[in-house]
């Protein structure tokens, strides 16, 4: 699986995804085999004005290398100069066309861009111009079923430069409601000619192979189908190579889940560890006896003292 000059070691990419893809979620999705991991979408309004926030989304490690950062805006010039500003952290730069997010689309970005393909294409070739580095685009299928624009925002693309595009066949209405339509990934590889990458309902490796062998995409990106699940990853390698998949045992569950928990630690001091890992926590649990309980009790835990007791009383339980 080739990006311009990227090469991947296979074609399972962990997504961007705001809240969720940090540092220490981005680790573990490398450790668990995922060839290409994606920082959380930054603002290029965010670095344009220096801001701290924003700046802390671009910290990194050299573990979890290749590494895609994600940024999102509307200005053409304002997106080239956030692209030169982060091409020195990653590999690879990604343009967001997709974010459903209100506060997003009222600054005019996000999936509010599908609404404008010449800005689209301004927007491209901006920051085509300004990096040399592998260059995506990650989009929705359009606005709303009335204006399903997918195609030609994807040549738009092509012809301004990207090295490959990244579909979440699903409207900008739709969110995440419905089911998303693979169809579009399979036309969509009929008509480029880079790489596509697949995204939307990736739950389970069987899902993985069903995409690539309906969709025919070069690759697959995984979003919600990795909360609380890497296994996803290693589970969909081994079945696309015809071998056995085997589910997490508890002490394997709880191995990762202490892993995380330290890279949490570690990036951001107790506190935001605190809020960061309830999520995870409730995710790693999910389809486990007692888990309604878990997500009750570790909602309510006021000290990370108190978190890790609680995570370690449970799996102990459960093995």
């Amino acid at each position: 699986m080739n990006i311009g000059t990227l090469v991947l070691e296979n074609p399972i990419i962990s997504a961007p995804m705001a809240g969720i893809s940090d540092l220490p979620y981005r680790l573990i999705m490398k450790r668990h085999g995922a060839a290409l991991v994606f920082t959380e979408m930054i603002s290029a309004n965010g670095l344009f004005f220096n801001g701290q926030a924003t700046r802390e989304l671009l910290r990194s490690s050299p573990e979890e290398h290749p590494l895609g950062i994600q940024l999102f805006g509307d200005d053409p010039q304002r997106l080239a100069e956030a692209a030169e500003q982060v091409e020195e952290h990653g590999e690879l730069i990604d343009l967001n066309l997709g974010c459903p997010v209100r506060k997003v689309i009222r600054s005019g970005a996000g999936s509010a861009l599908l609404r404008e393909p010449g800005k689209v294409a301004r927007i491209i070739s901006a920051v085509r111009r300004a990096t040399s580095r592998p260059l995506t685009i990650k989009f929705r299928s359009g606005w709303d079923s009335a204006s399903i624009n997918y195609l030609d925002i994807a040549r738009i693309a092509v012809a301004e430069g990207v090295d490959a595009v990244t579909l979440h066949p699903r409207t900008r209405t739709q969110m995440f409601g419905g089911q998303a339509d693979w169809q579009q990934i399979k036309h969509l590889k009929e008509a480029l000619p880079v790489p596509v990458i697949g995204s939307g309902d990736l739950f389970c490796a069987e899902d993985v192979k069903t995409m690539f062998e309906q969709t025919g995409c070069d690759a697959v990106m995984i979003g919600r189908g990795g909360y609380g699940n890497p296994w996803i990853i290693g589970q969909s390698l081994d079945l696309l190579a015809g071998r056995p998949t085997t589910q997490p045992t508890p002490a394997e569950r709880l191995d990762v889940v202490r892993s995380h928990f330290n890279l949490s630690l570690v990036t951001f001091g107790p506190q935001k560890t605190l809020g960061q890992m309830r999520k995870h926590c409730c995710w790693y649990v999910r389809g486990m006896e007692n888990a309604a309980g878990f997500r009750a009790s570790i909602n309510k835990t006021l000290t990370i003292d108190d978190m890790s007791k609680l995570l370690e009383n449970f799996f102990a339980d459960a093995a």
